[in-house]
């Protein structure tokens, strides 16, 4: 199918800054919808299967009605994640320093909301899809609006498939490089003194699941992330810690398992076990919920057919060879005498 528009009323400069410098945003668009993208000053031209090509000119025009000032690529990556509706789509308003923080997927929506509803929330997904993020957004706004006495953020502390040996320095230290995505989130969405107030009043702790043990939460919202490289036992004591008053949110991306391939991962036994349990949410995210690069969701989609390709088909088993009968020679009993 080809589309074509006529933006009008004519404006050159947001034209040029719907283009990007030398067409840059023109190729992203194309090179992310897999479609052709062609204009002559406001006239352009989109060719490619007809719910691409329609999905690229509503982008065109989205961008055009923002394009008052540069675009920047962070802004049309953003845009072209999800499913078309990601920039429209509706869930809680969080009380964060980042006032342009929402969801951008309908996934990522119904987890926020779920994270607002139940007292167990489950965020399973890929790389890239706010799992972390979102939680962390969400302990915030609890903490924020005095829902929450504190934040408490913690995750296993397993190599990336390195052996670091033994770090140097005190066990803050040692800690500090498992736990530096968590720091990163927090710093963006409160800011480094209050991160370091919020610390100072006991407001905030960020520890190894290791330290969880025979620890009671209560009135705090407590994130587990990275939960695929839990061990079952781990899972079990983590999720039994919940006390009243108290959210808790476990994130994890089961395609990356740092467990040793004879190990069970606790996060996908707790799926299995908890998925009927009432009071508990699992919310599933996939490539479509990524707010990374678009090349991120292709490279997730990529590597889940591969998987699938490499999984073992169940061949069925052949009958037993049927074999020849053999006649025994006939033998006399002994006379007894």
């Amino acid at each position: 199918m080809i589309l074509r528009h006529l933006f009008t009323p004519l404006n050159n400069t947001r034209l040029s800054h719907l283009c990007g410098p030398t067409d840059e945003h023109l190729r992203t668009i194309a090179l992310a919808l897999d479609v052709r993208i062609a204009h002559r000053h406001e006239q352009f031209k989109v060719e490619g299967p007809k719910l691409r090509a329609q999905r690229a000119m509503d982008l065109l025009q989205a961008l055009y009605e923002i394009a008052a000032k540069p675009i920047a690529p962070a802004t049309l990556q953003l845009m072209l994640s999800g499913d078309g509706s990601a920039v429209d789509s509706d869930g809680p308003t969080l009380a964060t320093r980042r006032a342009d923080l929402k969801p951008r997927s309908q996934n990522q929506a119904l987890y926020l909301d779920n994270i607002a509803e139940f007292d167990i929330t489950f965020g399973i997904g890929p790389a890239g899809t706010g799992k972390t993020y979102l939680a962390v957004a969400a302990a915030v706004d609890a903490l924020q609006r005095s829902a929450v006495q504190r934040i408490i953020l913690t995750r296993p502390a397993v190599e990336a498939g390195e052996r670091l040996g033994f770090l140097p320095g005190d066990l803050n230290q040692k800690v500090d490089p498992y736990l530096r995505p968590l720091y990163d989130a927090l710093y963006d969405l409160m800011g480094y003194e209050q991160v370091h107030k919020a610390f100072e009043r006991q407001a905030l702790e960020i520890a190894p699941l290791a330290f969880m043990r025979g620890r009671t939460l209560n009135n705090a919202f407590v994130i587990l992330d990275e939960a695929q490289n839990t061990t079952p036992e781990q899972m079990k004591m983590f999720l039994t810690r919940v006390g009243f008053g108290t959210k808790t949110v476990i994130t994890g991306d089961i395609s990356q398992i740092d467990l040793p391939k004879a190990q069970l991962s606790g996060l996908v036994e707790a799926e299995r076990i908890l998925r009927r349990v009432p009071g508990i949410a699992i919310t599933r995210l996939n490539s479509a919920d990524i707010v990374r690069h678009p090349l991120v969701a292709r490279i997730v989609d990529a590597y889940d057919a591969a998987r699938l390709e490499d999984l073992p088909t169940l061949a069925v088993p052949e009958p037993d060879p049927e074999l020849p009968r053999v006649s025994l020679p006939k033998t006399r009993s002994p006379k007894v005498r």
